[in-house]
């Protein structure tokens, strides 16, 4: 079992900056991919960027440029720095971890932190 738990969340202006921050805990010496993913209402839940063993880095197209995705202290805490933040990210962040391959794999997933950009 993997915990998340989110932070950073909040009210910025259009072209501002914000980092957000994911705590694990559990069994994070299973982890080997950890990721941000975004919830803007009445969408889906969608990948911004992710980053497994290796240091590897994955990011939507509308974050590249933009968002860096960070880890620290063998997956005890991830990071997202947001910069130049558009009304366009304005969602719910939530962390995900992920654990094993194939038939063994397991997603966890944070409770989410509110991001809004204000144009």
């Amino acid at each position: 079992q993997v915990l998340l738990v989110e932070s950073g969340g909040g009210l910025v202006q259009a072209g501002g900056s914000l980092r957000l921050s994911c705590l694990a805990s559990g069994s994070i010496f299973r982890v080997n991919s950890m990721g941000w993913y975004r919830q803007a209402p009445g969408k889906q839940r969608e990948l911004v960027a992710s980053i497994r063993d290796g240091g590897f880095t994955n990011y939507a197209d509308s974050a590249k440029g933009r968002f860096t995705i960070s880890r620290a202290d063998s997956n005890r805490a991830l990071y997202l720095e947001m910069n130049n933040l558009k009304p366009e990210d304005t969602g719910v962040y939530y962390c995900k971890a992920i654990t094993g391959s194939g038939w063994a794999k397991q997603d966890f997933w944070g409770q989410g932190t509110q991001v809004t950009v204000s144009s």
